[in-house]
């Protein structure tokens, strides 16, 4: 099995800044992109941004300038460096991966357990 541990969330004024962290852990031999989503109450999960093995960086264009994602393979992680937060970011911020037990083996879907990010006005 894969682990998925998300880190950094919590309550910061609108204008402010957080430092989400994403760590793989368990038994794999290779992780797929990274991506982050969020899911803000009553509304459906959304992808916000995700990195490619080869560090190929895509964002929703609600994020697009104030977000930044980045990955340390190395280190199994996935990062998001969010700026100027505002209210509508808040949301229950996921990391997503696939990853593969076993050389050309199949991909499997992982999610972590979500770190929650609250923007006050």
């Amino acid at each position: 099995q894969v682990q998925l541990v998300e880190s950094g969330g919590g309550l910061v004024q609108a204008g402010g800044s957080l430092r989400l962290s994403c760590v793989a852990s368990g038994i794999f031999v290779r992780i797929s992109d990274m991506a982050w989503y969020r899911q803000a109450p009553g509304k459906q999960r959304e992808l916000v941004a995700f990195i490619t093995t080869g560090l190929s960086a895509n964002y929703a264009d609600s994020v697009k300038g104030r977000f930044t994602i980045s990955r340390d393979s190395a280190k199994n992680a996935a990062y998001l460096q969010m700026s100027d937060l505002k209210p509508e970011d808040t949301a229950l911020y996921y990391c997503n991966t696939k990853a593969s037990r076993v050389l050309r083996g199949p991909w499997s879907d992982y999610w972590g357990q979500g770190t929650q990010v609250t923007v006050s006005s």
